[in-house]
């Protein structure tokens, strides 16, 4: 792999210990997928800040790297296992948040901006088409690479870190652009009306998809949100980081490399909602995975102004997001109701399995397979029967 002058330098640790951890792994990562070079980098999403999936060892490792290293380029980061602020409300164990509040110091000390969100775009980190990012949260690096057109791959916490140290990516998979190409076309048959429908062909795409690049074809509309669950629902079913939509998306007209053929019907819709719902009374409702825009938290204030919560409900999105609504007045009614915003977190990345529910309703696809990973059961509804099922008595 060639290296720059300046880059040979950060390999030899010229620049200190944590740059030279970095230049590392960037370079065996390199090697491992055959790239030429390093790209640099506009910007880089950290996935890898819930305590809960970092344990003792990821924190031990970003406390080494915080010693002396900086980050070089703007990097925000990804939900925590909790909020910062209101952990005690949330139920949170102590232990736990110590650990988490531990980790979230080392970011701090690395120079990330402490955004602790799944959608940075909507909190004031979103790259223009066509530049190179390294960013490691799924739904994001999907919605970047399909919705925005910028560059990445899907970074594990490690390596997007080590970007961020650098300010430098390996040049090879979605930043180049010969893969960047449709893999398989997907004809879709059916009205897709809601976010809820966008979010159930997603994960059901994603399976037959894996890790290719679907093209949707007779997707008339789609707006912010339908395009940020249907992201973090390919995403979290196969590994899809890139997708495209014949006519919407600004890389649609890109020469397929595959003839392969899926057809979505009414009836597939029909099986994927199904499949993404169990039985059982919910005990837990929460929204917000990828983290609520600012439309649906205006649509949740509208459902949920002059009603009373019952069950624990968790509204989670980004404090940018959250400020915004403050300012539109939204969130008065929502907190009002007894909902709770869960602000820096969600359902997915908070030890919700450790806070005694067992049954979760919820209108995220991503969300119902990850909870159901933890040993949780989950109800897949829209957004309006989440409201309806939180103010229904226990």
């Amino acid at each position: 792999m060639f290296l720059s002058g300046e880059e040979e330098k950060m390999l030899a640790g010229e620049d200190g210990h944590a740059t030279r951890k970095a230049m590392q792994i960037l370079v065996a990562l390199g090697e491992i997928y055959g790239a030429e070079k390093l790209v640099k980098v506009s910007s880089v999403q950290v996935s890898g800040v819930s305590y809960k999936n970092l344990g003792d060892a990821g924190l031990e490792f970003l406390d080494e790297l915080a010693a002396d290293g900086r980050a070089r380029v703007r990097t925000t980061l990804n939900p925590a296992g909790m909020s910062l602020t209101d952990w005690k409300s949330q139920g949170i164990p102590p232990s736990f948040a110590e650990k988490q509040l531990r980790v979230i110091d080392a970011y701090r000390r690395l120079g990330v901006e402490i955004s602790c969100t799944c959608t940075p775009y909507l909190a004031g980190n979103e790259p223009e088409f066509g530049q190179h990012i390294a960013w490691g949260e799924s739904s994001a690096v999907a919605y970047s690479n399909s919705v925005i057109g910028a560059r990445t791959n899907r970074e594990g916490g490690p390596s997007a870190l080590a970007a961020s140290l650098t300010g430098r990516t390996p040049l090879y998979g979605l930043h180049l652009e010969e893969n960047r190409a449709p893999t398989l076309t997907v004809d879709v048959g059916t009205a897709l009306g809601t976010p809820e429908d966008f979010t159930a062909m997603g994960y059901a795409v994603g399976k037959t998809a894996t890790d290719g690049i679907p093209l949707f074809r007779g997707i008339r509309r789609a707006g912010l949100e339908d395009l940020k669950t249907l992201s973090a629902a390919l995403a979290s079913a196969g590994g899809v980081a890139m997708f495209h939509i014949d006519g919407l998306t600004p890389e649609s007209k890109t020469k397929p490399v595959s003839l392969e053929l899926v057809e979505f019907t009414s009836k597939d819709l029909e099986e994927a909602r199904a499949s993404l719902d169990d039985d059982g009374t919910p005990d837990f409702v929460s929204v917000g995975c990828p983290h609520c825009s600012l439309t649906e938290l205006a649509t949740l204030a509208r459902l949920l102004r002059g009603v009373e919560v019952k069950k624990e409900f968790w509204i989670c999105s980004s404090r940018e997001v959250k400020r915004q609504s403050d300012e539109a007045g939204y969130s008065r009614w929502i907190e009002e109701s007894g909902a709770k915003f869960a602000l820096d977190t969600c359902m997915v990345v908070a030890p919700v399995e450790e806070l005694g529910h067992r049954v979760v309703a919820t209108n995220s696809a991503k969300a119902c397979h990850y909870l159901r990973n933890a040993g949780l059961r989950v109800r897949f509804m829209s957004l309006e029967d989440c409201v309806a099922e939180a103010t229904r008595e226990r």
